[in-house]
């Protein structure tokens, strides 16, 4: 998932946004699969934003011009020479209305060059650029632009050389959820991701390259590309299937359900009986192609076990964050749904014996053949890995979900009886007695049991709630804490997004947000791959900054179908309040502020229809009032955790707290 040609090409043009290609079908082996049309619309388009052309468009002042040697992706860069007042330029007339973000690749290596947009003649924004000689990410979000306004996209000069190529546009993210708090990082961090996060959309009907990569950073050919978002690295032309799932609710938060539906039925359909119901692991930009890299035939590609069921599990979280019906409704999606939960299994289910349960398996030999884990390094050998059979059981939670919603109550009952009978195996026989390193974490093809740090496959295990509650999970959790921290930790800032999530999950509020400022403050740390730029400019770390503002920290939990919203305060010490104004649920928007642990506040923002608020306060209290007026305290106990709660309704327009005491 790496820096890329693709950047020049994706801004070349910008058009309208357009429905998904619901009606995509699977790929055939090295091809391409048909899908839906799209219609020419008028558009805005740059021109040779990689400067591949030579600079074509574009104003060059003395001391600037297109170069070969340091560029971002291709072969080309736009250059300035060190020394004040030199300036590249070019000037385009809108033919829509439209609000836009605007990204170049830029590097410097010195102070003063700039990175401006100005319409009519106006700057909208400048971007003063620090020393920072390798390529980073840069963007001017929310341009708006009305038919024949004048467009203006300029590079200045300073005190060292400036390079500039592969410049993106991204129409502005539908949703604009805004944090405020006590606390003033989380409010730059929350700002921070939401931008960056929504600079990686692409357009539909854009035209951009297919099948780069590393090796062929022109690709192999064009297409139009449908309402996406890189989850990956950004010089290979396509979404990831394990850095997809991790970024939904980071995108729903931003709006993006429509690139969420198209992405995941891309999946749902390559998920073929030829493929032994395996999706395949990366797709192209036009939602069809597979990512030659990752695709060599339909019995040669990469897949990894924990993908499979994760693309269900976050279906589900979509369905509860949308109630868009197309979830249940689509039979794509449902066909994918029960395949990857029936089929699936009973085909990768040979290696070692589970008794009444099943457990879908890798094949040990690498993730071109079917890997058990997500962690690539530890997946040779491995027919059973935590993670896979940790989000096996999420997908089976999932999966009654999506029952429920479409009406199928007996099929609800038995996704939620095959998951406690996974859970009751897992804490029973699968992973053995010990706790800590001594955990079973996997198994290897012959059937041994493998213990110790296995990264994502020890993470997934409590992240995803398998771990019944209690002294072994909390014990194996200090482990994990103690591992992540010390020299066995990631190096990948990929894997490193996980842990909030999980930290979170379990409570532990404090250390997840450590987390989160650890991964903000590495934003500028070059990533692993070098080809990627730094830490910040890898997709997965915005998307899950966002989501895990709003899900960790916030503790928001939606059921939009049934218009109800759970909360909880999981601020950490020291954050007083925290606000999310203007959160997607549904078709409307929720405002929720949590003053410590004791006081929360619920806004329903929609114009007609109410919510059901279960707000929640973790513990025991003796009062809860809700707008002051006190209730009988109630408690229920989930996920091994007491709570005190109340069920209030918030009708439209109208504002609810929540108080405990005691």
């Amino acid at each position: 998932m790496k820096p890329s040609r693709l950047m020049l090409f994706t801004a070349v043009a910008l058009l309208a946004p357009m429905a998904p290609a619901l009606t995509a079908t699977a790929a055939p082996a090295g091809g391409t699969a048909p899908g839906s049309e799209t219609v020419a619309r008028p558009q805005l388009a740059l021109s040779d934003p990689g400067f591949e052309d030579g600079g074509t468009g574009w104003t060059f002042g003395a001391g600037t011009g297109v170069g070969t040697g340091n560029k971002h992706g291709g072969v080309r860069f736009l250059y300035l020479d060190s020394g004040a007042g030199k300036s590249a330029k070019q000037t385009l007339v809108a033919p829509r209305n439209g609000s836009y973000d605007f990204s170049a690749w830029i590097g410097s290596a010195g102070t003063g060059g700039t990175y401006t947009v100005r319409v009519n003649g106006k700057t909208v924004e400048t971007v003063n650029l620090p020393q920072h000689p390798g390529y980073a990410r840069y963007t001017i979000s929310r341009v708006e632009l009305r038919t024949g306004d004048q467009l203006e996209i300029s590079f200045g000069s300073g005190s060292s050389w400036v390079n500039a190529d592969d410049l993106m546009i991204s129409p502005a993210a539908p949703a604009d959820p805004k944090v405020t708090s006590s606390d003033p990082e989380v409010v730059a961090m929350f700002g921070w991701a939401k931008k960056k996060a929504n600079s990686w959309v692409q357009l539909p009907g854009t035209t951009g390259p297919v099948n780069v990569d590393e090796n062929q950073t022109g690709g192999t050919g064009t297409a139009p590309y449908e309402a996406t978002y890189w989850a990956g690295y950004a010089n290979r032309s396509a979404y990831y299937s394990r850095d997809m799932t991790h970024q939904l609710a980071g995108a729903h938060i931003l709006g993006l359900d429509t690139e969420n539906r198209t992405m995941l039925r891309s999946y749902a359909s390559s998920s073929t009986a030829a493929h032994k119901y395996f999706p395949v692991w990366s797709l192209n930009f036009d939602a069809k192609t597979y990512l030659s890299i990752d695709y060599k035939s339909p019995d040669n590609f990469v897949r990894e076990v924990p993908a499979v069921f994760e693309l269900v599990e976050k279906a589900g979280q979509a369905y509860l964050w949308t109630g868009d019906k197309s979830y249940v409704d689509d039979p794509a999606l449902w066909d994918f749904y029960r395949h990857s939960t029936e089929q699936f299994i009973d085909l990768h289910n040979s290696a070692k014996s589970n008794g009444k349960v099943k457990v879908a398996e890798g094949t040990g030999n690498g993730i071109f053949s079917g890997a058990a884990s997500y962690n690539e390094q530890d997946g040779d050998g491995l027919a059973e890995a935590g993670d896979g059979i940790a989000s096996e059981y999420q997908a089976y939670l999932a999966m009654a979900t999506l029952a429920r919603g479409k009406g199928d109550t007996a099929l609800a009952n038995k996704y939620d009886r095959r998951a406690a009978d996974l859970k009751a195996y897992f804490n029973d026989d699968w992973s053995g007695g010990g706790s800590r390193g001594d955990m079973v974490r996997a198994y290897t093809t012959s059937g041994a049991p493998i213990t110790g740090w296995g990264k994502e496959n020890s993470v997934f295990m409590p992240m995803k709630q398998i771990i019944d509650p209690g002294p072994r999970n909390d014990t194996y959790l200090d482990y994990i804490e103690a591992q992540e921290a010390g020299p066995q930790g990631s190096t990948n800032i990929e894997s490193t997004t996980y842990l909030p999530d999980m930290f979170f999950k379990n409570n532990r509020n404090d250390t997840a947000w450590t987390w989160m400022k650890k991964i903000y403050g590495q934003r500028e740390i070059q990533h692993v791959n070098s080809s990627q730029g730094p830490n910040g400019d890898y997709p997965e770390v915005s998307f899950t900054l966002v989501s895990q503002t709003v899900e960790g920290l916030m503790g928001i939990a939606p059921d939009a179908a049934n218009h109800k919203v759970t909360t909880q305060s999981r601020l950490p010490s020291g954050m007083k309040w925290l606000k999310s104004a203007d959160v997607p649920i549904g078709k409307s928007t929720i405002t929720v502020r949590h003053d410590g642990a004791t006081k929360s506040t619920l806004t329903n923002n929609a114009r007609s229809g109410a919510y059901t608020w279960e707000a929640r306060f973790k513990g025991v209290h003796e009062k809860i009032t809700i707008n002051g007026v006190p209730q009988r305290v109630r408690t229920k106990k989930v996920d091994g955790v007491t709570y005190t709660y109340a069920t209030p309704t918030v009708r439209a327009g109208a504002t609810t707290v929540v108080k405990v005491s005691g």
